[in-house]
């Protein structure tokens, strides 16, 4: 008996194991296919036929809004302490952002550079400055037009992290990418 069990077994698992491999058989649908019911098909199936769940739509951010920039190319660039400098990470946001730009050339952004709290507002005022500077002069290597860029320096005035301490110096010391108008598609 349990031969026979063994040999059910694995019969059911080869003819399975084939019918997978196997690829399915042409069907010629030129001519009129009559089922077993009676009913004539005189052609290929149409996909408005065939009934489909419902699928779920990607809800993410609309190609060439603000959310899209933001969110898939990012909107801002950080520094080290008294620099200017722009890393390989820092460099492969704004290849990104120059390619989002290059979709939507009717689209004008405003470059911010900004600063830790630490300093004169002079000192950083003038960082801030050379901080935006270097992200236009980078973007405009890039293929995007100057004049579709305009640069502040807001130096410390405009904190993202409000605390005194490294952590939040590290985020406040950045330049950030603004839209400003134009269509974007």
């Amino acid at each position: 008996m349990r031969r026979l069990v063994l040999s059910t077994a694995s019969l059911a698992l080869i003819l399975g194991a084939a019918a997978c491999a196997s690829k399915p058989d042409p069907v010629d649908n030129s001519a009129s296919q009559v089922s077993d019911t009676g009913n004539t098909n005189t052609g290929p199936v149409r996909e408005s036929d065939i009934e489909t769940p419902n699928r779920v739509i990607d809800s993410g951010p609309a190609a060439g809004s603000l959310e899209d920039f933001r969110v898939n190319v990012g909107d801002r660039v950080y520094f080290n302490l008294d620099q200017y400098r722009l890393d390989a990470d820092d460099q492969a946001v704004l290849q990104r952002q120059a390619a989002w730009l290059q979709n939507y050339p009717n689209v004008r952004i405003l470059v911010a550079g900004n600063a830790d709290e630490r300093g004169t507002r002079e000192y950083n005022l003038a960082l801030g400055e050379r901080r935006a500077s270097v992200v236009r002069d980078y973007l405009v290597n890039l293929g995007v037009s100057q004049s579709r860029i305009d640069t502040v320096s807001y130096g410390k005035e405009r904190p993202i992290a409000p605390e005194s301490n490294e952590a939040a110096w590290a985020m406040n010391r950045n330049a950030f990418t603004q839209i400003m108008g134009g269509p974007s598609s």
